[in-house]
């Protein structure tokens, strides 16, 4: 059985990482980032504070916040997942197949939109050009993202303006586009889960078999579908010549752009 903590129990992505690992052959010990109230204690989902001691004979920490002591895997003899966002998360990228490799202690995660763009060779052959849209919920913002477009979506049905705090933007009811990044752009929009990748795509193009953990579907995939199911979801409009296409790929950013991966990592 896999021993591991999970440091930073109290975000969205710890809760969900918790609550599946326990459904695996895993003893998984739920960490806070710091010093407990007697409320997490007791709490549905009961965490303890993180002290060195606890890690003592465990296989692994996962990483799904930053701990308060930032020292507290400095002698940590397991292995290491560091799933923070951005510049704070350390190790060497997760491979994009299989499982742990040897000799590596500490992994760090990917975006889920890289994963994403990964998987589309792997769809579609003779791809020559590729541009498109990515449809971004609040997911990608954690409970950051929930709460503050949940606050917002509150305020405007209460007839107030609504408070850009939490989210350093106006997302209640609004898509907000974002400069492109090369040929992708990217629209902010009021959902909170459930993420959509519209792309054009052009050459000598062929669909190919699904891959696991991907469902070609007869229809484009909307955002509430694709927010309930840890499956990538894929559809397929080709020109009649075949020389273009339109390819709608669906994606949660937790249950398939971070929850999938964890699992072929560990072989659960």
């Amino acid at each position: 059985m896999l021993k591991l903590a999970v440091i930073g129990v109290q975000t969205l992505l710890g809760r969900e990482l918790v609550e599946v690992l326990e459904t695996r052959e895993c003893s998984v010990l739920p960490l806070a980032t710091g010093p407990t109230t007697k409320q997490d204690e007791e709490g549905d989902l009961v965490m303890f504070a993180p002290e060195p001691y606890l890690l003592e004979s465990l296989d692994l920490v996962i990483l799904a916040d930053t701990p308060q002591d930032q020292n507290i895997l400095n002698n940590f003899q397991g292995r290491i997942l560091d799933l923070r966002d951005g510049d704070a998360a350390i190790g060497d990228p997760l491979p994009l197949a299989g499982a742990w490799p040897r000799e590596t202690k500490r992994i760090k995660g990917r975006p889920p939109l890289e994963q994403v763009l990964a998987f589309v060779p792997k769809l579609v052959d003779g791809i020559a050009e590729l541009s498109g849209v990515h449809l971004c919920s609040v997911a990608c913002l954690g409970d950051r993202g929930i709460r503050g477009l949940a606050a917002q979506s509150r305020a405007i049905l209460e007839g107030t303006e609504p408070d850009e705090t939490l989210l350093g933007y106006r997302a209640a009811f609004e898509a907000i586009p974002q400069t492109p990044h090369g040929n992708l752009t990217e629209v902010r929009i009021p959902a909170f889960h459930g993420d959509l990748l519209i792309l054009s795509i052009k050459g000598n193009l062929t669909a190919k078999e699904a891959p696991n953990n991907v469902k070609w579907t007869d229809t484009p995939p909307s955002s509430r579908e694709v927010a309930i199911t840890n499956s990538l979801l894929a559809h397929y409009a080709a020109s009649p010549t075949g020389q273009s296409a339109t390819l709608i790929l669906g994606f949660d950013q937790i249950l398939w752009g971070i929850l999938q991966p964890i699992m072929r990592l560990l072989e659960l």
